[in-house]
């Protein structure tokens, strides 16, 4: 049975209200949480970029559900021994409840240590060498690594968890999918995307051989007015209309506002986000996320009554998905 969770949206909201949302998804009936892992919002709009492992930190304290990255470049910004770190910590805060998810990343996330921005088929080589290193830490064992990539010399972690952090891969493209089925202990994406499930299965369904848990995020703007729900959307999120590969290349959100002034709000109201007070629009949304195959679908409010869209969930959206 398809499992309903809660996008922590680092872009979009300071540390402290962070935490208090995942408090609220708890009291609201979801199971799950995913949590962003950003330097830079994507527009100036949206104002925040909280470092997102103090966040998970504070998490752990205020939370029972299991918290997942969705997700984490450890290839430029951040060294792969660094992440390997971070996600052990957060893995035993959160007494297992933690998943490492893993990406390829943006240049308007990496780019900022002034490191050159690779291109995607470089980008997943660095990623996949960057996800053994992490694994080899996570054993307990010393590790030193020459690789292509990525040096580590003499790198031991102490505080683990009881077991490995299972690391998710994301993919949108085939060689990203098929790398995610290659190397993957669960499979991220975006969008009711059954064509992903399906390529990520047939690829081989994760690294054990086994058809590894898939796990996807939507958005939803919940407000009593659609139209006032479309204007925040097209104001603070017009990002999500940009074709192609712009998200991954454009390095500084004065960059993605100008691709962004291409889109109009009558794009947003033709778009299936659902925007609004309808419950049966926010339900077929999530709908479509399981009917796509996915077990875990989350869902983000990218409306402004954060506190609404909460009661509206609790009483009037996940019942009917019961």
């Amino acid at each position: 049975m398809t499992e309903y969770g809660y996008v922590l949206a680092c872009a979009d909201h300071g540390p402290k209200a962070l935490v208090e949302q995942a408090r609220m998804a708890e009291d609201a009936g979801f199971t799950a949480l995913w949590i962003s892992d950003r330097f830079h919002p994507w527009t100036d709009a949206q104002g925040h970029s909280p470092f997102v492992w103090s966040v998970i930190g504070a998490l752990s304290q205020v939370t029972s559900l299991p918290v997942q990255t969705a997700v984490t470049c450890p290839t430029v910004r951040v060294h792969p021994v660094v992440a390997a770190h971070a996600a052990a910590t957060a893995a035993v805060q959160l007494e297992g409840r933690f998943r490492f998810g893993v990406g390829s990343g943006e240049a308007l996330n990496e780019h900022v240590t002034g490191e050159r921005w690779p291109p995607a088929a470089v980008r997943l080589e660095m990623l996949e060498e960057a996800v053994e290193v992490m694994r080899r830490l996570h054993t307990g064992e010393r590790v030193t690594h020459y690789g292509r990539h990525y040096t580590v010399e003499n790198a031991r972690l102490y505080d683990l968890p009881e077991e490995p952090v299972p690391i998710d891969v994301s993919g949108f493209g085939p060689a990203a999918i098929e790398l995610a089925a290659r190397i993957g202990d669960g499979f991220v994406c975006v969008g009711p995307r059954g064509d992903a499930v399906r390529r990520f299965h047939h690829a081989g369904g994760g690294r054990q051989g086994a058809q590894a848990p898939t796990f996807t995020g939507l958005k939803a703007a919940y407000d009593t007015s659609r139209d006032e729900a479309v204007r925040t959307v097209h104001r603070r999120w017009p990002h999500l209309f940009l074709p192609g590969e712009l998200g991954q290349v454009l390095p500084t959100p004065a960059h993605v506002e100008q691709a962004a002034g291409l889109v109009t709000e009558e794009r947003v109201a033709r778009s299936p986000i659902p925007c609004g007070p309808d419950p049966e629009a926010h339900v077929a949304a999530l709908r479509g996320g399981a009917e796509a195959g996915f077990d875990r679908v989350f869902t983000s409010q990218l409306g402004s009554d954060v506190r609404g869209f909460f009661d509206f969930y609790r009483t009037e959206v996940l019942p009917r998905l019961a």
